[in-house]
Formats: structure tokens, C-alpha cells, sequence
């Protein structure tokens, strides 16, 4: 099992622990394969000035030691050429890479759009192109050649009507079953939020791989039909992209403005698609929430997957500029294939910012030597993290864990009814040291319970933990460091009178934050809310309170089992103890 970070312990999901990979200023989408030699390739966007303006171009750099350090950054297109923007890089049998990206080549200085402030940027349009690297990415072609995409119906509506293509790509193509196929997003109007309308396409080439002659290359448009992958509802539906799963078929995900990343199946090659739908955990099961950002799927060679997203979402089709917002921390579900579906685990938190208003996003999954890495983005500074591979191995196993953590455990009771029980509570770490801690429970609440306490650790003072069952039957914590004081509540509507439940209870000191796992399931926020977990102060010192702790003191009904922790539980180890049963 993962070993989070403990008291004084750094924290390696901290993003500011990672090491840098260079750029100009502005910077986005590091994407990284492994050349033939083993050296690392990143292909980034960049640019002196922030996304958009004039000098945004393609780069290249090489690092020989996976990501700690790097050489100079390497022109795939020129700073004062026409703008080149968002590259995707392809390895190919041979040691071939291929760079793909959007490429103003006909230096148009001005688009149409639907407001003034935006009419003059002019990365998002124009021609695909790619130039290759013969040399591990060292050097690459002077020459760059054009990638055909089919004109839709989206295109022949924009203010062109598809003589100027809008599109843009993010991620990295992927190999499947012989071919390679490429995410992009079309887009129709700029606008409100700039891109005001979207679906998503791919790319095919079923000769990549084996053709030499950059100019012999063949591609394909798909799905097939006048339009792309939409959203379920509204007009916004971009940054696709996909992986193969064992039975043939393909899987997507994509970003949408309606609290959800939408998702779609394909069971011939691409050329047709399921209809829209929002992701969900498991099939017909609930739904992911996601703001519009990238929520990238990757597959790695054990069969396996994962999905980094936000873990929040609300409708914002009225608002689709205020969807950009909170993307920090950075989450991983874990996903294994059942029935020709993939199915998602609860998630785990995988990197975050001191900071809530940064944005970590755009990442790369780099698997080398058995060691797996995360490259990430916050605009002006991009970044290589290493991922414990046990915390990938919990989220990918949590659907058969049944077994109740026994590392941290520093307090288990358990009886008959430990309603109005006393006991020792253990220390419990600073929180401002990162430290964290859990509270795991079995309860059978009765109609009488709204309102009771089902733990209190306070002093007189007030410092110290309370857990109660709220009047709308939401279980609450109170943080009190005898300084300042935090709360936050479990989603309404999970939890009913005279039933057994499991919640686990997560206080988190490295992001600063409360989570919340009832019955093997991470509160999301529900319908009533657009965040699930809570954060508290970053100053909260220890809440350790008085020598005894009241378990249940006015409890009516059955309090079957309380553990605390003197560290902070995964959740995929919260919901074991849920597997695990009482």
C-alpha cells in the first residue's frame, strides 16, 4: 500500500517538488516519449508572451536522466514565423518521432470572432502539420508536411464557411490494433469562454508506421458523417482523446462546460461512435464530475488505465468562461476493463498546489523501466513528478480489496454498541506539518440521531475533533486547533436512518483538505454541491483536545466499530475498510 507523507515528511504530490522543464514563459502541453536511445523527448508550446500572443511556437528538449534535467530548447518552428501551437509528439518502429501541431500558415493576423479581445489570436486555426526527427529528437526536418482533416458541417458554418479551418489537439496518438489515430477538437464560432462552439474527430493512418516517406503518408477522418463527438447537451465538446481496449474497441474521453467529462465507445475502428454520455465510475453507475479542462485517459502495458481530472463540476453552458476555473488538486482514477467497458475506481488525489488558484493541467504519463512519471503544466511553469507505483496499484486493485488498513492505526474499538464509550485518543499529527489523520466508523444511526454527536475529542477550550449526524443527515467535522476552527459535511441524501453504514472521515494535511467516503464511495458534491471535499486553513496547527474522547455520547442508535488513524487514509484503503466489513 501507498505511504502518504506524514508529519515533517515532504510530500511528494506537492507540485513544487518537481523538477522544471525549460521553456520561454508562457508554456503548455509537455508531452514526452522515450526514443530509442532511452533519453526523454518533451514537445511543448511556449512562447516570451502568455497563451495567444504573437512568437507562441513548438519546442523541443532532451533530458538523459528521466526529467530531472534537460538540454536547450530546440526551434520545431521558429519564434518569429507564423504561430505553431499545440505539438503532439508520435514514436514510431524505427526511432522515428513525429511532432503534430496546429500551424498558422498563412499568417492571418486577425480571425472572426464574436468579441473584440479575441479577434487577435490566431493559434487556433489554420493547417495541421508535422515535422519528424530522424536523429532522437536532436534535430528536425527543415521541411514540414500538411495532415488533411475532412471538412464537417462545423466548419462550413464558421465565419469562413471552412475556408479557415479552427481546430486544435491535445495528448498524444495513440497505436491500436496497426494504425495510429490522433485527437482533435473542431471548432465553429470563438466566443464566449473561446471556444463558443466544438466536437471532437480523429485522425487515422494505418501506414505510419511503416512508411518512410513523410509525403506517402495516408490519413483518414473519422468518425464518418458530418459531425463530430458532441456533448450530451450543450455546443462545447473538445479535447478528445482515447485509448484501444483489449476486444478491439475504442474509448474517449472529453472535456464539456456541464460539470462532466463526456465519454464514447467505438466498436469499428472509429468511423461510429456510441451516443454523447457523461463518464461514469462503473456502467449506468454515477456520474464523473469534471470542469472544462483536460481530462486525459492513458493505458499502460500492464492492460490497465488511468483518468486525471478535477473531481468537481457544475452546469456553466450560461457560463462557459467561469468552467476554466479550479483545477487544483489533480485526481487519478484507476481503471480496469470488465465486459468491454472500462471501469473507473474511486479516486485519488495525485498533485496539488499550496495554492487553490493555481492550475495543474495538460499532463503526460511517461512509463520507463518500470517507474512511472507525470509531466504538468500551470501556463508559466512546467513540471516532471515521479508516481509511487503503489499508489497506482491501490486505485487499478480497489475493486478486490477487502482488507481494513493496519498501518497508522492508532485507536479500534469495537463491541456490541459503543455508544457513550470513553476512550484514549492518540495524538494526532500537526496539521501545518502536512501531518493528517482519519476517523472510520460503522453506525447504524436511528430516526433520532439528527443532531447527536458520534464523536467528541474537545477540551473546554474548545480545541480538539467533533464528529456529529447533522439535522439533514449529513455527518459533519469539526477542526479546532484552539486558534481558528474548520467544518465540513458528507453529501445529503446517502445517508438514512436505521441502516448500517461505513464512513470513513480523511483530514488531509498536505492539500489541506476533508474528504469523505460512505460506503466505499467518495463524496463528489451530489446534486447540491460542486465540490464534494473541503479545504481547511493551511495555518491549522494540531487539534488535539482532551485527554478522553465521548463516543456517542447522545447516540440512540449502534456504533459498531471506530478506528482513528494518525495519518491520512487513500481512498482506496477507505473503501477496503468498507470491503472489509464490520
Amino acid at each position: 500500500m501507498s505511504l502518504p507523507a506524514s508529519e515533517g515528511v515532504k510530500d511528494g504530490r506537492n507540485i513544487k517538488w518537481g523538477a522544471e522543464i525549460p521553456r520561454e514563459h508562457y508554456c503548455d502541453q509537455p508531452y514526452v516519449v522515450v526514443a530509442e536511445g532511452g533519453h526523454w523527448v518533451c514537445v511543448l508550446t511556449t512562447g516570451r508572451g502568455v497563451e495567444g500572443e504573437q512568437g507562441q511556437h513548438v519546442v523541443s528538449a532532451i533530458s538523459y536522466d528521466q526529467g530531472r534535467t534537460w538540454s536547450e530548447l530546440t526551434d520545431i518552428e521558429p519564434a518569429d514565423g507564423p504561430e505553431a501551437s499545440w505539438v503532439m509528439p508520435l514514436l514510431v518502429p524505427g526511432g522515428r518521432i513525429y511532432a503534430f501541431y496546429t500551424y498558422n500558415k498563412d499568417n492571418l493576423r486577425e480571425m472572426k470572432a464574436d468579441f473584440e479581445h479575441i479577434q487577435k489570436r490566431v493559434d487556433t486555426l489554420g493547417f495541421l502539420m508535422f515535422k519528424y526527427s530522424d536523429d532522437g529528437g536532436i534535430s528536425w526536418s527543415e521541411q514540414r508536411y500538411h495532415v488533411p482533416i475532412r471538412e464537417m458541417q462545423i466548419d462550413r458554418d464558421n465565419p469562413y464557411g471552412g475556408a479557415v479551418q479552427y481546430f486544435w489537439g491535445v495528448g498524444k496518438p495513440i497505436v491500436h490494433e496497426g494504425a495510429v489515430y490522433m485527437g482533435l477538437a473542431k471548432v465553429g464560432r470563438f466566443g464566449d469562454g473561446f471556444m463558443a462552439t466544438s466536437e471532437g474527430i480523429f485522425l487515422k493512418s494505418a501506414n505510419i508506421l511503416t512508411e518512410s516517406d513523410p509525403a506517402r503518408i495516408k490519413w483518414e477522418t473519422l468518425p464518418e458523417g458530418e459531425s463530430g463527438i458532441r456533448a450530451p447537451l450543450g455546443k462545447v465538446a473538445d479535447e478528445h482523446n482515447l485509448v484501444g481496449l483489449s476486444d478491439g474497441s475504442l474509448y474517449c474521453t472529453y472535456r464539456t462546460v456541464e460539470g462532466h467529462n463526456g465519454q464514447a465507445y467505438s466498436r469499428d475502428g472509429g468511423h461510429t461512435w456510441t451516443a454523447p454520455e457523461y463518464a461514469e465510475y462503473q456502467r449506468f453507475g454515477r456520474k464523473i464530475k469534471h470542469p472544462r479542462a483536460a481530462n486525459f485517459v492513458r493505458k499502460f502495458s500492464n492492460g490497465k488505465f488511468i483518468l486525471w481530472f478535477h473531481n468537481h463540476g457544475k452546469d456553466n453552458r450560461a457560463t462557459p468562461s467561469l468552467a476554466y476555473r479550479d483545477r487544483n488538486p489533480a485526481w487519478l482514477c484507476g481503471g480496469i476493463e470488465r465486459n468491454g467497458y472500462i471501469e473507473w475506481s474511486q479516486p485519488e488525489i495525485v498533485l496539488f498546489d499550496d495554492d487553490p488558484a493555481v492550475r495543474i493541467s495538460y499532463p503526460d504519463f511517461i512509463e520507463d523501466g518500470g517507474r512511472y512519471f507525470i509531466t504538468e503544466t500551470q501556463k508559466t511553469v512546467a513540471r516532471v513528478h515521479e508516481i509511487d507505483p503503489q499508489l497506482l496499484e491501490a486505485m487499478w486493485n480497489q475493486h478486490e480489496n477487502n482488507s481494513a488498513a493496519a498501518r497508522g492505526l492508532a485507536l479500534e474499538l469495537a463491541g456490541p454498541n459503543l455508544a457513550g464509550a470513553f476512550a484514549e485518543m492518540p495524538p494526532l499529527p500537526a496539521l501545518r506539518e502536512g501531518g493528517g489523520f482519519a476517523v472510520d466508523a460503522w453506525i447504524y444511526p436511528a430516526a433520532g440521531d439528527a443532531g447527536s454527536m458520534l464523536l467528541d475529542t474537545r477540551g473546554k477550550d474548545g480545541k480538539g475533533v467533533a464528529i456529529s449526524m447533522t439535522e439533514r443527515w449529513t455527518l459533519r467535522i469539526t477542526l479546532n486547533d484552539g486558534r481558528s476552527e474548520a467544518a465540513w459535511e458528507s453529501d445529503a441524501g446517502i445517508i438514512s436512518p436505521n441502516a448500517w453504514l461505513h464512513a470513513a472521515i480523511i483530514v488531509d494535511g498536505g492539500p489541506n483538505m476533508i474528504t469523505f467516503v460512505i460506503n466505499g464511495q467518495l463524496c463528489d458534491g451530489g446534486a447540491e454541491r460542486q465540490f464534494g471535499w473541503g479545504r481547511f486553513s493551511p495555518y491549522m496547527l494540531d487539534v488535539n483536545g482532551g485527554e478522553k474522547a465521548l463516543v456517542g455520547p447522545d447516540w440512540k442508535g449502534i456504533i459498531g466499530k471506530l478506528r482513528v488513524y494518525d495519518r491520512y487514509l487513500l481512498t482506496s484503503e477507505a473503501v477496503g475498510n468498507y470491503r472489509a466489513g464490520l
